[in-house]
């Protein structure tokens, strides 16, 4: 008998994984967890029935959340994400020699558990001496860590259920009030295609509160409709106009000097989607 994931998230619409072997089911305090072996895309996590990451394609999430405001910023030392408890923001962040700690908040502790587990490959730097790990509300530590981070990541779920406080208006200022004077924020921002409102209420919320807003965009086939937005929030710095020469590659898959000002020219369906001309 064949298995199956069919993620329903967006309304009138499905993604759907055949699936090799089931290597962990739970229920864990705060969402239904499970770890399976695909044969088009690896091992999985899968959080209450939505994909987060895969073996196969999350170098593309995870360098380009990571390397854009890394590269943007001139010398980040330290390093907060918020969520990604899979570990591979953790993993691209400490590939930058400058960064002296890198803080993993993560509220859901059995999610860092199975990856380490399951997913080693993209887990493998959580244990690494920069590598704090803090199991926890990230909204909460946000908000306890003022002027304290070079670079926040908002590496979350999606914006349902508990993930929902993660997007827009009083975190973002709370991540503002956490940053350094130069700091940079980035967060994963859905689906311009699918979710046009929530992409245009998260953009513009961080508009309001970061002197320079910016948002790139990255095709990741698990993710729904496969072209994904990211928005960049700045106290000083412009991501779209980095001096690439001075852009040191290691060990990259996806991510290259002369994509990191190119992500930046949008769609005009984007555009329109987040209200810029």
């Amino acid at each position: 008998m064949e298995m199956w994931i069919k993620e329903m998230q967006i309304e009138g619409a499905a993604m759907t994984y055949k699936v090799n072997e089931t290597l962990l089911r739970k229920k864990t305090e705060f969402q239904d967890l499970a770890i399976v072996d695909t044969p088009s895309f690896g091992r999985m996590l899968v959080l209450d029935g939505i994909v987060q990451t895969t073996i196969k394609d999350e170098f593309i999430y995870h360098e380009m959340i990571t390397h854009i405001p890394l590269f943007t910023h001139p010398n980040p030392k330290k390093v907060l994400v918020v969520g990604g408890g899979d570990g591979g923001a953790i993993r691209e962040i400490l590939k930058h020699p400058s960064v002296e700690k890198a803080v993993l908040c993560e509220i859901d502790g059995d999610v860092i558990e199975a990856c380490k587990k399951y997913l080693p490959e993209i887990s493998c730097a959580l244990d690494d001496k920069r590598c704090e790990v803090f199991v926890g509300d990230g909204i909460k530590y946000v908000k306890d860590h003022k002027n304290e981070f070079d670079v926040i990541i908002v590496d979350s779920t999606d914006p349902f259920n508990m993930a929902e406080g993660l997007f827009g208006g009083n975190f973002y200022r709370d991540i503002f009030d956490a940053l350094t004077e130069e700091g940079i924020f980035i967060a994963q921002t859905e689906t311009p295609y699918f979710l046009p409102d929530t992409v245009n209420k998260v953009f513009n919320d961080a508009k309001k509160i970061f002197p320079v807003t910016k948002m790139f965009m990255a095709g990741i086939p698990t993710y729904p409709g496969g072209y994904w937005s990211f928005t960049v929030g700045s106290k000083k710095h412009d991501p779209s106009k980095v001096d690439t020469s001075k852009i040191k590659i290691q060990d990259m898959k996806y991510y290259t000097p002369e994509l990191h000002n190119a992500c930046f020219v949008l769609p005009q369906y984007v555009k329109d989607v987040i209200g810029e001309k």
